[in-house]
């Protein structure tokens, strides 16, 4: 029997043009979710308790299927291109009434909650789902209401999940039979083709990307934590890269893991739970995330596991590298209860370096900042993404997450510039990607331990009175020594048993970072330009 009214007082679904649907599931709890997600045969319970789901041929976003919806209001706003792929509200239209056709007489679940920490910048987000797992993986991601925020509560955008339901390609006008297409004017988002949750997550953090800088507001792909003293620090990078890791860091409170917003008043993060890499994951190296995925309420996409035992195989890559845990943000020991810290005083840029030549870590200038920060150099790892091969894609994401960004990236690299001057954040940029050689190629991953030594060292200051030689090959200032991390690591050409194939793959990287910010040069002054690779190559 439809149960088309909240056990709250929440209205009917007709507003979001969903009509004689199955029974409406509100707002469950997580036990409730496991119990339905079970009944349903949507996913299993591992060892620990974690609720273990496969997300089919999509094991990553789907970015080639993703579209914003062309109107009047947007279309002067949004940088069009091949990330902001343009749709029509006539072919949204059809697929909103086509979506809803679909979940007519199908049990839906609706999870009603936050994006954003601080209420001066919160939406309201209202996630509508025909299957109980992605219901639990909102309610995981997102900010939870209490109960009293639930009563009444008016959703300032929808997102319609049916990835059962697959579109018929260039018929229906789009790219194939997965779609994302995100509607300002009518403020809801449908899903369909794809069962891979972090489309979910990604178009609330699109929503927030073009929206918040008319608030003032600097939306950022980030990490963020805070130490003792509360010194605040925001890690930049794109999936893989480091951020998750590298902010959980049992000696500093943990902000969150990939989405924040900078205002007047601090750093905000814009979720409530962890979307975390989970692929080689072990206790000794992570162990604050590895808890997580032998925990109930996590929910892990696409991990390999024992059938007998349920035992969990994290190095197991073979449905994909891009094994996910989704949990509360509450699960890590040391999180923030309340998602907010001051302005940052350390900016960490992270990037996975594939050639193998950049330096480990090395302290940018303003000019420098800016500069990688609009180039946001890092390399693609296989998995991530649908249609990538087996090797990583060395690539340039501007502003560490050009897919999300809307807007033109000077939008929101003038907005870092103007921050970063009026609080005189300290700046770095740090390679987790390869040493020794290129990835697949003679190449090693950097460790994490050294990382966690340079980082620790960057933040509590003992990096910023350290020594500094000039990198030759790109221009940026390296330490001369850091406790804990080896002398050569700091030096990349000495980890390379051929000095000559390091000196040509550096050079080579050179030129890719000046032929991409050829894009930019026309968008900033001389001293960015100054401080560009290219001048030192």
């Amino acid at each position: 029997m439809a149960n088309p009214a909240g056990p709250m007082g929440q209205d009917d679904l007709g507003k979001h043009g969903l009509y004689n649907t199955g029974s409406v599931h509100w707002n469950l709890s997580a036990p409730a979710l496991y119990q339905e997600a079970i009944r349903r045969g949507e996913g299993v319970v591992t060892a620990g308790g974690a609720l273990t789901v496969n997300t089919g041929i999509h094991t990553g976003r789907s970015p080639k299927d993703k579209y914003i919806v062309d109107t009047p209001s947007v279309h002067d706003k949004v940088n069009w291109g091949p990330i902001n792929k343009p749709v029509s509200p006539e072919i949204f239209n059809k697929m909103h009434q086509r979506v809803a056709a679909y979940l007519q007489g199908r049990d839906i679940f609706v999870q009603d909650c936050f994006a954003g920490a601080d209420p001066d910048h919160r939406l309201k987000v209202r996630v509508v789902t025909e299957s109980a797992w992605p219901n639990l993986f909102a309610q995981n991601m997102f900010i939870r209401p209490t109960a009293e925020q639930k009563v009444g509560f008016e959703p300032d955008f929808t997102i319609l999940h049916a990835p059962g339901l697959q579109a018929r390609g260039a018929d229906d006008g789009l790219n194939s039979e997965t779609f994302v297409l995100v509607n300002f004017d009518a403020k809801m988002v449908v899903i369909g083709g794809s069962h891979y949750a972090g489309e979910i997550k990604k178009s609330i953090f699109g929503i927030l990307n073009y929206l918040l800088p008319d608030r003032g507001v600097m939306p950022m792909h980030c990490s963020a934590n805070v130490g003792a003293a509360g010194d605040t620090a925001i890690f930049f990078g794109l999936s893989g890269t480091g951020k998750t890791t590298l902010s959980a860091d049992p000696n500093r409170t943990l902000i969150g893991d990939d989405e924040h917003g900078w205002s007047s008043n601090g750093v905000f993060n814009f979720e409530g739970g962890c979307y975390a890499k989970v692929i080689n994951l072990s206790a000794e190296a992570e162990p604050e995330i590895y808890a997580t995925t032998h925990r109930f309420g996590t929910v892990l996409e696409n991990v390999v596991f024992d059938p007998a035992t349920r035992a969990l195989d994290l190095f197991d890559g073979s449905l994909t590298e891009n094994t996910r845990a989704c949990y509360p943000l509450e699960f890590i020991d040391n999180a923030s209860a309340t998602g907010m810290a001051e302005h940052p005083k350390n900016i960490v840029m992270l990037t996975a370096d594939a050639f193998g030549v950049l330096p480990p870590i090395a302290r940018l200038s303003p000019e420098q900042a800016m500069y990688h920060f609009l180039s946001g150099y890092t390399a693609k790892v296989a998995g991530t993404e649908k249609g990538m091969g087996s090797e990583p894609e060395a690539t340039f994401s501007t502003c560490f997450g050009a897919p999300f960004m809307p807007r033109h990236p000077t939008v929101y690299g003038e907005m870092l510039r103007e921050r970063i001057a009026s609080h005189q954040a300290t700046c770095w940029l740090v390679n987790t990607g390869w040493s020794g050689g290129r990835a697949g190629n003679g190449g090693e991953r950097m460790k994490i331990a050294y990382t966690r030594a340079m980082v620790s060292a960057a933040l509590d200051g003992r990096l910023t009175a350290a020594p500094l030689r000039l990198d030759e090959k790109f221009g940026l200032s390296v330490p001369e020594n850091c406790p804990d991390v080896p002398s050569d690591i700091l030096r990349p050409r000495t980890t390379w048993n051929d000095k000559s194939s390091y000196d040509t793959t550096a050079a080579e990287l050179c030129g890719r970072f000046a032929d991409n910010f050829k894009q930019f040069e026309t968008h900033v002054g001389d001293a960015v330009r100054a401080a560009g690779i290219r001048s030192a190559a």
